[in-house]
C-alpha cells in the first residue's frame, strides 16, 4: 500500500489525532509497533533536510516523527498539519506541524498530546537549540535531547558544558565516534609512555575542543589544539618516547594511521552526513556519560593556536 498524505489547515490537536487514528484504521495499521517518538524542531529553511535525516533514521527505528516548525508572528495563532502514513516502506508516521503566531511559543501544548503512548521521547533541535535543553518545555519530556553546535560557533559548545544534564548530547560529539574508535584501537597495542598530544582542525570546528577534552581525560597528559586548514579535524598526534602515534585525515575522507613499530595503515574516515549521526544517537537512549565527562573537562581546554 502506498503512503497517504492528509493536510489540515487551521486545525486543532484533537482533529489531528482523530485524522491519524482514522487513517490507520482504514489501512488496518492501528498498532505499528513504534519504539519511540522523535520530535524534530526546525526552522522552515532547515525542515526539509531535517525531515530527510529523520526519515532515513526511521528506516532502522520504527517511530512517529513530529516535525514542529515554529512560525512566530504578530498574527493570530494557527495550527496547520500534514500527516503522512507510510506505505509498505517508509518512516512510519510523519506529522508536520506549523505553529503560527503566538502558538509558536507553545509547541509543547501541540506536541505532547500527539506522542506515542508508553514509548521514549527524543527531541532533536535541528536549527537553533535552547540554552538549556533539559529545562526547555520540550526537553523536559524527552529521555534524550539532541542539539548540533556545528555552524553556531565555539560558544555553543561551551554553552552545552555550562548547561549539561544527563540525557543531553550534541552532534558535534557524535561526529567524533570514528576518531575515538580508531584512536582507542591504536592505543590497545603496546606503546611507550605518552608525553603529550595535539589535535589539529579548522579554527571554528566545534568537535575539536571536545576531542581535546576527551583525549586529555583519557591520556592524562597535556593536549594542545592546533589550527589547520581543514576540512574539520585533520589530525591527532600522540607523542610517546618511541615516536608518534598519528591519525591524519587531510582530505575529509580517508586517514592514515601511524603507530611506531607497525606498518602505516589507510583507514576510511569520511565526514558523515546528519542522517548517519542521528541514526547513531537513536541507537542508545541512556545518558552518554563519556560526553558528560568531556564537557566537564572542556573549561580546561586551551584555545586553538
Amino acid at each position: 500500500m502506498e503512503a497517504s498524505v492528509i493536510r489540515l489547515e487551521n486545525t486543532t490537536v484533537a482533529d489531528i489525532a482523530d485524522a491519524i487514528t482514522e487513517e490507520k484504521r482504514k489501512r488496518g495499521a492501528l498498532a505499528l509497533g513504534f519504539v519511540l517518538t522523535l520530535v524534530v524542531v526546525a526552522e522552515e529553511a532547515d525542515q526539509a533536510d531535517a525531515l530527510a535525516a529523520a526519515a532515513a533514521a526511521a528506516a532502522a527505528h520504527p517511530m512517529r516523527i513530529l516535525l514542529a516548525i515554529p512560525r512566530p508572528s504578530r498574527g493570530a495563532s494557527q495550527l496547520d498539519a500534514e500527516i503522512s502514513i507510510a506505505g509498505d516502506s517508509g518512516p512510519g508516521e510523519v506529522i508536520t506541524l506549523r505553529l503560527r503566531g503566538g502558538l509558536a511559543s507553545h509547541s509543547q501544548s501541540v506536541v505532547i498530546p500527539l506522542l506515542v503512548p508508553d514509548t521514549p521521547v527524543v527531541v532533536w533541535w535541528a536549527s537553533d537549540a535552547p540554552v538549556s535543553p533539559a529545562t526547555d518545555s520540550l526537553g523536559k519530556i524527552a529521555r534524550r535531547r539532541i542539539t548540533d553546535a556545528s555552524g553556531h560557533g565555539l560558544d555553543q559548545v561551551h554553552s552545552r558544558a555550562l548547561n549539561y544534564a544527563p540525557g543531553d548530547t550534541d552532534l558535534a560529539w557524535t561526529r567524533l565516534t570514528p576518531w575515538r574508535a580508531l584512536l582507542a584501537s591504536a592505543l590497545d597495542r603496546p606503546y611507550a609512555p605518552i608525553t603529550s598530544a595535539e589535535v589539529a582542525s579548522a579554527r571554528t570546528n566545534t568537535s575539536a575542543p571536545l576531542l581535546v577534552a576527551w583525549l586529555s581525560q583519557m591520556l592524562k597528559v597535556p593536549v594542545e589544539h592546533k589550527v589547520a586548514r581543514g576540512p574539520g579535524i585533520t589530525s591527532v598526534t600522540i607523542h610517546t618516547h618511541d615516536g608518534e602515534i598519528s591519525l591524519s585525515r587531510p582530505d575529509g575522507n580517508k586517514a592514515k594511521l601511524t603507530v611506531p613499530g607497525y606498518p602505516v595503515s589507510e583507514v576510511p574516515l569520511r565526514r558523515r552526513e546528519t542522517k548517519d549521526l542521528l541514526l547513531e544517537e537513536l541507537k542508545r537512549l541512556d545518558p552518554d556519560e563519556i560526553y558528560g565527562d568531556a564537557l566537564a573537562r572542556l573549561p580546561q581546554v586551551p584555545a586553538a593556536t
